[in-house]
């Protein structure tokens, strides 16, 4: 499932890749993303009150056409999407045999303040300018130009623009930045999986890929909650390796599409 703003077509090569592998492939866009319209009150921003809307709608995709499905199953985010990956096995709302993680957000990027702080401030906020209201003018942050943004992604040149090319085909796609309520939001839904006990619990096995020059979201974060998770194993990248790992230039993608399957292969190895 793809992060914050993201489409299921910047995805499409390592589904392609999954599928050639003997997996049966299911990929969706959030509500509010992608080409099923917005939820805030323009065009562009990401907009939620709460992710509990997309963790209902998660289970509800994996109940109507991941399940029937033979196993073993297996669910997979990236970013925001690992945060609700996670969350829902965590929640018991889905029950997959592995968890894949790429980058998961389970904390803000910078890391200055902690997530206590922050909710009551993004709470103010919201009170006085509103929920809907956009919390800076770019995209991802608010101090990106283009070439920033490039390289916050991925070094691979010919993969962002392939991101740029679904943009200029589909402009229903393009999202902007992200709301106060979906900041809140987010907070909220980070809480709810540092709360003490909740990673403990899941049984699951959890790989994580991540990159410790993530610009996005938290490295200390990913690397508490791989420590919490029983069976949970992190696969760390550094310099070379932004923050999207399955869209990295080849070197860094090969190696974490080698890893993710070698533990599949381990932890779930027939294939339906």
């Amino acid at each position: 499932m793809p992060g914050r703003g993201d489409c299921y077509e910047k995805w499409l090569e390592s589904l392609n890749d999954w599928a050639d592998s003997g997996w049966s492939v299911v990929s969706a866009d959030w509500r509010g993303q992608g080409l099923s319209g917005r939820l805030g009150s323009d065009a562009t921003t990401g907009h939620i009150d709460d992710f509990a809307t997309w963790l209902a709608d998660y289970a509800g995709i994996w109940a109507d056409f991941v399940a029937p499905q033979p196993g073993p199953h297996v669910a997979v985010g990236h970013s925001m999407g690992g945060n609700l990956v996670l969350r829902a096995v965590a929640e018991k709302r889905i029950a997959p045999a592995a968890v894949v993680l790429s980058a998961p957000m389970l904390g803000l990027h910078p890391t200055w303040a902690p997530n206590a702080l922050l909710a009551p401030v993004a709470k103010a906020i919201c009170a006085v300018r509103g929920r809907t209201a956009r919390a800076w003018s770019g995209s991802e942050r608010p101090e990106l130009v283009k070439r920033a943004r490039q390289h916050l992604l991925t070094h691979d040149a010919a993969r962002y623009a392939d991101e740029q090319w679904w943009y200029q085909e589909r402009p229903g796609l393009v999202m902007g930045p992200a709301s106060w309520g979906w900041i809140g939001a987010a907070i909220a839904s980070i809480r709810a999986l540092e709360r003490r006990g909740v990673l403990e619990k899941v049984r699951a096995p959890v790989q994580i890929l991540a990159t410790r020059r993530d610009g996005l979201v938290s490295w200390p974060a990913i690397r508490s909650a791989a420590g919490r998770l029983p069976a949970g194993e992190l696969v760390a990248y550094d310099e070379g390796c932004a923050h999207e790992i399955l869209r990295e230039a080849d070197p860094v993608r090969a190696h974490a599409l080698a890893e993710i399957e070698a533990f599949l292969d381990r932890v779930a190895p027939a294939r339906g």
